[in-house]
């Protein structure tokens, strides 16, 4: 292992509460483990559930860092036991179960996708946390297949953003709800196929425009509570319903005869507490399905807006302000910025 500092700047507040918690104090650098890489942070994508992590509702898992971020791109300086020599110095970006807001960070080296020539490590850190989600619940939970329609909630968030993206490049028709009609044309540029302002029209019946009465065979819900009845009735026969989060609250009541009667499936995950087994897995299935359009430039983060390690309380109210489209991130070391590798 080569030398390394004993200290670090990090984001890892003592105490719950609002963005002005997210201070930068001084924390010892990890070493990796068997089987782990430690990556000196160029920049770290913010996510949703860093936020809930700051109010005290999103606890990290057994054996995970309380620095919050939860992915992260930089080079790889430290090299745990068992893994291949060839890691050294690498470009990567990597889901984390924590400890991305860091000027290190450690990773299991299954988790890690290389960083191909001309992306930028600030949009390479935007990319793990949304991809393996969107990857894992719309394409192997939901079993989306080219020619189905898919219904996405929150069409402008870091989530929905790669969901359209995705979605047309496997062949989906992409629906997404926004909460206003700027967001809506954001999504359209995007690359949705249509977008539903949520305040102004009644998405169920939208959606049943759209698809000529038939519905929709895929939800991506983001929004749990009272939606659940309502995504529910945008499916067709035979639909998948995906829950990821649980904003307007985890009870639903759902109408069982009507599951029944139009075979539905109900499902859903949450990615964090998953093995670092499985994460390799879904990592090696990426590499493989949808790297290449990574290489190809054919797939990139929509980016927000970033922010210093110093600024992660700004980061942090930007994104509860609902008003980003795309993802937000943190520049932590001097290759954030740069324009590409």
């Amino acid at each position: 292992m080569a030398a390394l500092p004993e200290t670090m700047r990090a984001i890892d507040p003592d105490e719950t509460g609002g963005p002005e918690v997210l201070r930068v104090v001084e924390r010892p650098v990890p070493r990796p483990g068997a089987g782990e890489v430690l990556i000196q942070v160029a920049a770290a994508g913010v996510n949703r559930p860093d936020v809930v992590q700051r109010k005290g509702g999103y606890p990290p898992p057994p054996g995970a860092p309380t620095i919050p971020g939860l992915e992260v791109a930089g080079r790889i300086v430290a090299l745990g036991q068992g893994v291949e020599s060839e890691w050294l110095a690498q470009p990567v970006c990597a889901l984390l179960a924590g400890g991305g807001y860091a000027e290190y960070a450690v990773a299991a080296v299954g988790q890690c996708l290389a960083v191909p020539p001309g992306l930028p490590l600030m949009e390479a850190a935007a990319i793990p946390e949304t991809l393996f989600t969107v990857w894992t619940n719309l394409f192997e939970r939901a079993y989306a297949v080219e020619g189905d329609v898919s219904l996405v909630h929150g069409g402008t968030s870091g989530i929905g953003t790669m969901a359209i993206q995705l979605g047309k490049l496997f062949g989906l028709t992409m629906i997404v709800t926004c909460g206003s009609d700027e967001k809506c044309a954001r999504a359209i540029a995007i690359g949705a196929d249509h977008a539903i302002n949520y305040r102004t029209a009644d998405f169920v019946e939208e959606v049943k425009q759209i698809t000529g009465g038939r519905g929709c065979q895929v939800v991506l819900d983001m929004v749990g509570g009272d939606y659940v009845p309502r995504n529910l009735a945008c499916l067709a026969e035979d639909g998948r319903h995906v829950s990821i989060a649980v904003q307007r609250g985890a009870k639903a009541e759902v109408p069982i005869w009507d599951i029944m009667r139009r075979r539905l499936t109900l499902t859903g995950s949450t990615l964090r507490p998953r093995s670092a087994a499985f994460k390799s897995l879904v990592a090696d299935e990426l590499a493989a399905t949808v790297w290449p359009f990574v290489r190809e430039g054919r797939l990139r983060p929509v980016i927000d807006r970033t922010y210093t390690l110093e600024e992660a309380a700004l980061a942090h109210a930007r994104m509860e302000s609902g008003d980003h489209v795309g993802k937000i991130v943190l520049l932590v070391g001097e290759q954030g910025s740069a324009a590409s590798l």
